[in-house]
């Protein structure tokens, strides 16, 4: 059976060729296969297996819902009772205990069939870009173990990566879709900001920053992104996009810090959509050098609310830097913050002015195609969030559309078109 096409393993479960719990049989034998063995942070095998061979009795009749047998991995920072939920830290997993009832992301994927693998690895506090992690180790890839997976949704890009998921729930603050989609070569979205909290799905997670804090998708094919984008968020795509679209570039000065195969990744599908008949035009992108100094204040301010009411401000129990985050976070005073959120709207609005111009626009998901475990990446962060943070204060969805050397590229759309542009992504997809 192939665990690699979300499409296709669905219609052999929908018609019985492949069993729901062959498929969970196939996938546990997956798992953690990383050389830091730390895909999941929590697993148990006779419950996924159990869940599984309940499916049928709980679906008896046609059609089947989206997720139907799938397996399906869950970012460590929504409940999913019977688990503690760590959000990367066992200070939370003691803190937090074992939840007693499913969050609505869990809830959602148990209504429309999905078995749920485990909680997948994510960066502390879901507070980094690189997958690293002092309490549950660094999470490297499946298929590289020189290289990190990025973060801060590392399981979930390697749960998809080893094949024991064909899809995974992410989370993404300031990138964190869409960087370890790119880095692991697979497709990533993330949705509109607005709706992911339309849709009530943070009840039962764990926010970091609430102003930018949305959810969405990993996974391996363009193609499956509107099931999967129906499934979760209950969206509609329309099924024959217009590929004469305008599209903005961002301009090539901003890519002054991009490797070679960067570069080639995000000439290679700028090539692809102008062969489909995109008009591509360079943006103004200069004003996008200072979305991370707006950006990274308002994060930690909001991330030390939070975690100051769950530790007291004691942030010890934490990594250092990103404790020291925290603790600048919590000593910025209000009339700076208030200024700071000033400055976004306005970024915010130069986007939607750029977004009315073009259909979509177009940069990396990050400037280099590996990050290599094992060595110093205390300035890797700023680097990465360079590329991604202006689409975090936009609140604007993404999808990553992958290249097979790690240099992924993100497709940008207008706060709530996310539909088009999943449509035309899996159109995309189609054709490469």
């Amino acid at each position: 059976m192939n665990l690699d096409s979300v499409r296709d393993l669905r219609e052999q479960l929908a018609a019985g060729t492949v069993s729901a719990r062959s498929v969970a049989e196939q996938a546990l034998a997956r798992a953690n296969s990383n050389a830091s063995h730390n895909v999941y942070i929590s697993l148990d095998a006779n419950r996924v297996l159990s869940d599984a061979a309940e499916l049928p009795d709980r679906f008896a009749s046609n059609p089947k819902p989206l997720l139907y047998g799938l397996p399906i991995s869950l970012k460590d920072c929504f409940d999913l009772k019977g688990f503690p939920t760590s959000c990367g830290s066992r200070y939370y997993a003691a803190l937090n205990g074992i939840a007693a009832a499913d969050s609505a992301v869990a809830m959602r994927l148990c209504s429309q069939g999905a078995v749920i693998v485990g909680k997948g690895h994510l960066h502390q506090l879901a507070y980094g870009i690189t997958g690293e992690n002092p309490d549950y180790g660094d999470c490297v890839q499946p298929r590289d173990p020189s290289r990190l997976t990025g973060g801060s949704s590392s399981g979930g890009a390697a749960a998809v990566q080893e094949g024991s998921a064909v899809a995974a729930i992410g989370t993404d603050t300031g990138g964190s879709i869409r960087v370890p989609a790119a880095l692991c070569s697979l497709a990533g979205y993330r949705a509109s900001i607005e709706l992911a909290h339309q849709c009530g799905l943070w009840r039962g997670g764990m926010h970091l920053a609430p102003s930018f804090d949305t959810l969405g998708w990993l996974f391996r094919d363009l193609r499956d992104a509107p099931l999967l984008a129906e499934a979760l968020f209950d969206l509609r795509v329309p099924p024959a996009p217009q590929m004469k679209v305008r599209i903005g570039s961002v301009h090539q000065d901003f890519l002054h810090d991009c490797d070679a195969e960067v570069l080639a990744g995000f000439a290679k599908w700028k090539n692809e959509m102008s062969g489909r008949g995109a008009a591509i035009s360079a943006i103004d992108s200069q004003f996008w050098e200072g979305a991370i100094d707006i950006f990274a204040p308002i994060q930690a301010h909001e991330a030390a609310a939070i975690h100051t009411a769950a530790t007291g401000g004691d942030f010890s129990h934490f990594e250092k830097s990103i404790a020291e985050r925290l603790a600048w976070g919590a000593s910025i005073p209000p009339a700076e913050i208030q200024a700071l959120r000033l400055r976004h709207a306005q970024f915010r609005e130069r986007m939607d002015v750029l977004l009315r111009e073009y259909d979509f626009l177009i940069a990396p998901c990050a400037p280099v195609h590996r990050l290599v475990a094992g060595t110093d990446h205390r300035d890797t962060r700023r680097t990465m969030l360079r590329h991604t943070v202006p689409e975090s204060l936009a609140g604007v969805p993404v999808v990553t559309l992958p290249t097979k050397t790690g240099a992924g590229v993100q497709l940008i759309a207008a706060r709530g078109a996310d539909a088009p542009l999943i449509a035309y992504a899996a159109e995309l997809g189609k054709l490469t």
